[in-house]
């Protein structure tokens, strides 16, 4: 089993343990190859749900983007929404865990 592999097993038990989610794991392999070397790099591969500027980022590259949303409240709403649900005490949120929640709750997964 490759690095890559690995990451996305514990992407898919960290959204069961956290979210009761079984991953639909083509999905998630495919968010997680579309994330990148970001993976493999312990800052670029979590977000930091109390840096405005990383929320930010998830909204311009992520949801607008990469997913075609169009800005509104409503992304910001379903970002906090997920980091909410991850857990304010919970210092470590994959980036790949999160863009699957946010993927699925705008039923975005055909663009992957």
């Amino acid at each position: 089993m490759n690095k890559r592999e690995e990451l996305i097993l514990k992407y898919a038990a960290d959204l069961k343990d956290k979210f009761n989610i079984v991953a639909d794991m083509g999905l998630l392999t495919k968010i997680a190859i579309g994330c990148g070397p970001s993976i493999y790099n312990p800052d670029s591969s979590t977000v930091s749900s109390s840096d405005p500027s990383e929320l930010e980022t998830v909204k311009q590259k992520f949801l607008i983007r990469k997913l075609g949303l169009n800005d509104g409240p409503e992304l910001d709403e379903s970002i906090a929404m997920v980091m909410d649900q991850y857990g304010k005490t919970n210092r470590t949120k994959y980036r790949v865990v999160v863009y699957y929640l946010l993927t699925t709750h705008f039923g975005k997964a055909s663009v992957y």
